[in-house]
């Protein structure tokens, strides 16, 4: 009979964790090689509840768990040996926690007594993630003792209820040292502990003595202004009311409620980051009440906007303390679909709007949108807002668009008309450019078509996901706009820099050839030079299936005199 091993227990008791993940919501694993992980990884192919998804770069993997996470809602467990290997889940632990995005990141270790020896691939894991996770826990090395099960399930349970159970969301850390031999025998594990038990897990729920306080706000507001930024849930009820009610609703494309309505005045402003940006509208059109719901706008002119108002409410389901410039008299910890419902239900408390004030700003809006839609139109070279404005509106219903960092969500918030069907997300809790690659092929993996707007340093950023993704992920189409370097930073003071400085230090033109790297990596490429091509190529891109690249050459230089020209002729069209 063989004897039981260190192997064997280690796999017994990972694979009491992942069947607590499992029963908690973890349908998804995410995984790198690595010899310490062995027992993780043997318990997570062998179990029946879970998808395992094998990458080589630690960053590409974490990323990819991140986006399934993101796109479904559902926590994601992710694993990996010890070292620098846990360290790079750094970046999407960081995002993970800005975001609420729910994680689980495993790190096999290495025993106690092999630390502060200089033992191989060996450093301190604990709570290596510091405040950027929810929870940390260190399981201990697995023996066969009494009630050893009842541990290890309870950091299962623990750790689902922590990532998921607890608003808000996000991450949490285990880690796990296991001794060698890491490969079990085959032998049976008696852990005196019994069969599993039935749970019960514990949901915590909102107070909402926050709400009468929030009435009185708004029942003084009559020039008010409601501004959604990025939302994990699209609040129901939200453009309903907010026709209702007269209030002007701005929309961010990531909140999920950029969505045209039934009557002439209903649904979000069509142009409403393009309004907020000119300074004389802001001034006729000033609110005297901001209602701010999820994260602080993206666009300038917004923010603009939102930090001028007499007053700020801000409705905060994540606690984001999303208040940049502090200006928040009241911020509401609440589900926005109860403050919603709770206005509603009290309509006769609440004042009118100015009677003209929700058409002041439709009509501003139509002409706006025209007066731009008409504009890019008459361009036949490329611009990032033309390219952001087709691509959302070709995708077919049930389709997802991944925003990349930088200037494509922005120009997705400033371009993109209201539409139905589509979903837009983006890495945007800590807005890096890192991972958006295999963001893009995690969210594919889970999802209905799905698509990618992402800039040149971006793709190349994320090249390892790129390499590995297309010949392992499911099909996407991904658009990168190739301006030869960093576009935001011509935006932005930097530019006055002398040319040489600002090219060397923030333009960073790395002269690759993008359509050489996608095609090393097996994706299928067209570029493109003319704006009338891009809907035309991406139609391709679909047809041909798999992973496909669709790469627009933008002047980097000359997209900046075309921003202005967009920005003189929302102003001459107000002005009119």
């Amino acid at each position: 009979m063989t004897d039981t091993g260190e192997g064997d227990v280690a796999l017994a008791y990972a694979t009491t964790v992942l069947d607590e993940l499992v029963d908690g919501g973890v349908a998804h694993m995410c995984m790198t090689p690595g010899s310490r992980s062995t027992p993780i990884a043997l318990a997570a192919a062998r179990h029946p509840g879970v998808t395992l998804h094998v990458h080589v770069d630690e960053r590409s993997s974490a990323f990819f768990g991140l986006g399934i996470a993101a796109a479904s809602g559902k926590p994601v467990a992710m694993f990996c040996t010890s070292g620098t290997a846990a360290a790079n889940h750094f970046p999407a632990v960081v995002e993970a926690y800005m975001a609420r995005v729910p994680i689980i990141v495993m790190t096999a270790d290495r025993p106690p007594e092999l630390h502060g020896v200089g033992a191989n691939q060996t450093i301190d894991q604990q709570n290596l993630f510091g405040g950027f996770v929810k929870w940390f826990h260190d399981t201990g090395v697995p023996v066969m003792a009494p009630h050893e099960r009842i541990r290890w399930t309870t950091a299962g349970m623990q750790a689902i209820q922590r990532a998921v159970r607890f608003p808000p969301p996000g991450p949490v850390h285990l880690n796990l040292p296991f001794r060698e031999p890491l490969l079990p025998t085959g032998a049976g594990v008696d852990d005196f502990g019994g069969e599993r038990t039935s749970k019960t897990y514990t949901h915590t729920n909102r107070r909402h003595d926050q709400m009468p306080a929030f009435l009185r706000e708004v029942s003084t507001g009559h020039r008010v202004v409601v501004v959604a930024g990025r939302l994990r849930v699209p609040p129901e009820g939200l453009v309903e009311l907010c026709a209702a009610r007269g209030w002007p609703l701005l929309a961010e494309p990531l909140s999920g409620v950029r969505t045209a309505g039934g009557s002439t005045h209903a649904g979000a402003l069509s142009a409403g980051a393009l309004l907020a940006a000119d300074v004389g509208f802001r001034e006729r059109q000033h609110p005297d009440l901001v209602i701010q719901i999820g994260a602080a706008a993206t666009s300038r002119g917004v923010q603009e906007l939102v930090r001028r108002a007499d007053r700020l409410v801000i409705i905060d389901p994540d606690q984001l303390v999303a208040d940049p410039d502090r200006r928040s008299t009241l911020t509401v910890n609440e589900d926005p679909a109860d403050v919603v419902a709770a206005v509603q239900s009290t309509p006769s408390s609440l004042p009118a709007t100015r009677p003209q004030w929700l058409d002041e700003w439709h009509e501003a809006d139509a002409k706006v949108r025209a007066t731009v839609d008409s504009l890019l139109d008459s361009w036949d070279e490329p611009f990032e807002g033309r390219i952001a404005r087709d691509v959302a509106a070709s995708i077919p219903d049930g389709g997802v668009l991944f925003a990349g960092s930088s200037m494509p969500v922005r120009d997705l918030d400033m371009y993109m008309r209201p539409r139905t069907g589509l979903r837009v997300l983006a890495n945007r809790g800590a807005s890096g450019i890192d991972g958006l690659v295999s963001t893009t092929f995690g969210i594919a993996e889970v999802s209905g078509p799905t698509y990618a707007l992402l800039g040149d340093l971006s793709v190349i950023h994320d090249a390892s996901g790129l390499l590995w993704g297309a010949r392992h992920g499911k099909g996407v189409v991904i658009v990168v706009v190739d301006n030869d370097g960093g576009g935001i930073f011509s935006m932005l003071p930097q530019a006055a820099l002398a040319k040489d400085e600002f090219e060397l230090l923030f333009g960073t033109p790395h002269g690759l050839d993008i359509e050489a790297i996608a095609r090393a990596a097996g994706v299928g490429v067209r570029t493109v030079d003319h704006a009338g091509v891009v809907i035309p190529a991406i139609r391709e891109a679909e047809t041909a299936g798999g992973v496909q690249m669709v790469r627009v050459r933008v002047n980097r230089h000359r997209a900046v005199e075309l921003r202005a020209a967009v920005s003189q002729a929302v102003s001459a069209a107000l002005a009119g």
